[in-house]
């Protein structure tokens, strides 16, 4: 990825990253139209469930993008002995967060479906699916630990291969479990664990064939403290995502469960359009990557702006798709009239923001790959929490707004968010190219000894 055709390599990772994230989504969209034919009430559990387990999943979505910045330079100047120990430590870190995430999970689910406005013959329903999940937690955070690394190396392939068939495993094991063995909601959320488990081990099955050896989980503080500089920001950012989309739920459960129910179901959809967008973020950050390691500022560059020309185009295909089809799509899950018309009406006040979108995730994702993950993390604090909230809570607790006003305040602080990321990104780059130091800790290397 160091030579060659920049907008070659960008097909040739996010195309296979991006259909690996489809089959994700619809992965989760079959969840919902299987609880939806359970019940309404199950529906809103399982989206209400969803959301919670979200949040104590950032770290392993941290994990995959830390393992990613930090193999990527390594993959880029050939040092495969590197590589290999990086994954190493990923593994072990990836292992302790684990164990960290189960316990948390423990205490905080309860108290998050209520603040999420759950009622009472919903709030079971959510902990039925949560205390499932939670027991399989560890297979989701060394699949993401996993897939960074493959995708740091090059291969978005394999995790593509493994969100294929376990949507399509998906599809088969949730109306045998949750209909034929009348296992309900938490048949869902087995079904899920068991997929997660399976696609674990293909992933280190191919990343030993790849690094000809068996990966070892393995602890060296000073290198968990390297990944964590990483790990951390990248963490912390989607908590803030996901700490912002909690209270965001929380406002719209103010006026009633179906209407959490249906923003829920219109966010996946919104996901499906910018997964795309989201391949194009994985292929940036892997490429941009190798060529910092490299030494090739200027592939670095090219690699992101090539990318914005290329998520221009996918928003001209998502956007009419969102403002005229967005009814068809909901009605899919849920005969609900009130279900529909929020996720329609989410969906097409939204289609104004899905180019700002697209900025954010690649600047996010060259920056990341630049190791530069501290700004992201702060327009994360601002752009999902502190600003949407304060506005958000004023509006509708204190003047009591309309719910439409909540969709409008995120569309704003989007774009104006996407052009302050845009600045930030092209200044970075071209102090890369004048040759500044990469990180503060760059400037002070610390050894780190190949195990």
């Amino acid at each position: 990825m160091t030579t060659g055709s920049v907008l070659g390599h960008l097909a040739r990772l996010s195309i296979p990253a991006s259909m690996g994230m489809i089959f994700n989504t619809l992965y989760n969209l079959t969840d919902f139209w299987f609880a939806g034919r359970i019940s309404d009430d199950a529906l809103a559990g399982v989206s209400i469930a969803g959301s919670v387990f979200f949040l104590l999943l950032a770290v392993g979505i941290g994990i995959q993008t830390g393992a990613s910045a930090v193999i990527a330079p390594e993959s880029g100047r050939g040092q495969r002995d590197r590589v290999a120990f990086w994954v190493d430590q990923a593994f072990g870190l990836a292992l302790f967060f684990s164990v960290l995430v189960t316990l948390c999970g423990w205490f905080l689910a309860e108290p998050l479906i209520r603040f999420l406005g759950a009622e009472p013959h919903v709030a079971p329903l959510s902990m039925e699916y949560i205390a499932t999940t939670l027991w399989g937690s560890f297979t989701f955070i060394l699949t993401f630990a996993a897939a960074g690394a493959l995708m740091a190396i090059g291969d978005t392939r394999s995790n593509r291969n493994a969100l294929a068939m376990g949507f399509l495993a998906n599809l088969l094991l949730n109306p045998l479990l949750t209909f034929g063995l009348q296992l309900g909601v938490t048949g869902l959320a087995l079904a899920t664990v068991l997929i997660k488990g399976a696609s674990a081990l293909y992933l280190y099955h191919v990343l030993t064939r790849e690094l000809g050896r068996r990966s070892v989980p393995r602890c060296q503080w000073e290198s968990w403290l390297t990944l964590l500089r990483q790990v951390l920001p990248a963490s912390f950012n989607m908590l803030t995502i996901i700490v912002g989309g909690f209270i965001t739920l929380s406002l719209i459960g103010r006026f009633g469960s179906e209407h959490v129910a249906g923003y829920s179901v219109g966010l996946r959809l919104e996901q499906v359009l910018l997964l795309p967008a989201l391949g194009l973020n994985t292929a940036v950050m892997a490429i941009a990557g190798q060529n910092l390691g490299a030494g090739q500022p200027q592939r670095v560059r090219e690699t992101y702006i090539k990318g914005l020309q290329i998520g221009l185009a996918m928003a001209a295909v998502s956007i009419p798709v969102m403002v005229y089809l967005s009814p068809a799509m909901m009605s899919f899950f849920s005969s609900d009239p009130a279900i529909q018309a929020t996720g329609a009406t989410y969906l097409r006040i939204d289609a104004i923001a899905f180019y700002a979108y697209v900025v954010l995730f690649l600047s996010t994702a060259t920056l990341q790959a630049m190791k530069r993950p501290l700004f992201p993390m702060y327009m994360g604090i601002a752009r999902q929490l502190v600003i949407p909230v304060s506005i958000n809570y004023w509006l509708i607790v204190h003047q009591g707004f309309p719910m439409m006003s909540i969709f409008y305040t995120i569309i704003s602080v989007v774009v104006i968010a996407s052009l302050v990321a845009h600045w930030y990104t092209l200044r970075q780059l071209l102090r890369l190219a004048g040759g500044k130091p990469e990180t503060e800790s760059d400037q002070r290397p610390t050894r780190t000894p190949l195990q």
